[in-house]
């Protein structure tokens, strides 16, 4: 394993507890498996039609994974530090991606391939059992957002996010917002303008 692989692993296993407990055993196995990838802003990591090679987390910067039809961009996730990303059906499947993964800002990932990950579930103690948990939590974290759009308003929606996310207005462009949140972009800027006016 390389120098910077060493220097971000802490921050990974330190993010991984959130998902599973790791040991010391599994960490030392799964270290050299890992490996960094640095991307400059508006990088196009994944591109629809191709095979999803890596599941990720973000170090550090922010990426966006979206859907493109009719010219028309829907933003499916915006991953800041410590947040996994990947084509899931393409990744699990190995199928062609229906999705994009594109950075926002210069982003360093640590990832692990397909193939890697498979030989890790195979031979590393306790790797189905984490394997499991992990998809648990991400499909939870799927259902949970889509559970909140259709039962709050649009207003409630963007305090909401707003209230637990307030650095991504700073972070990412109005109208991938207004696409992950599924508001229309003139309601988002007025209900932005208004927050400000309150806040004033």
């Amino acid at each position: 394993m390389n120098q910077i692989d060493n220097a971000y692993y802490p921050y990974v296993q330190a993010n991984l507890q959130r998902f599973f407990p790791v040991n010391e055993e599994q960490s030392k196995f799964l270290m050299p498996y890992l490996k960094v990838r640095q991307f400059d802003k508006k990088t196009i990591i994944l591109n629809e039609g191709e095979v999803e090679q890596h599941l990720s987390m973000v170090v550090k910067g922010l990426v966006r994974k979206y859907v493109k039809k009719s010219k028309k961009d829907t933003t499916l996730q915006l991953a800041t530090e410590g947040h996994l990303i990947d084509s899931e059906i393409s990744y699990l499947r190995r199928e062609p991606s229906p999705v994009i993964i594109e950075t926002i800002e210069p982003s360093i990932l640590v990832s692990i391939t397909y193939d890697d990950m498979q030989e890790v579930l195979e031979k590393m103690p306790g790797a189905n059992k984490m394997g499991r948990l992990l998809l648990t939590a991400m499909f939870m974290k799927k259902d949970e957002r889509l559970y909140k759009q259709l039962q709050l308003s649009t207003r409630e929606r963007f305090l909401e996010y707003i209230q637990n996310h307030p650095h991504m207005l700073q972070r990412v462009p109005q109208k991938y917002l207004a696409s992950y949140l599924n508001i229309k972009p003139e309601t988002f800027s007025r209900l932005k303008h208004l927050i400000r006016k309150q806040s004033a």
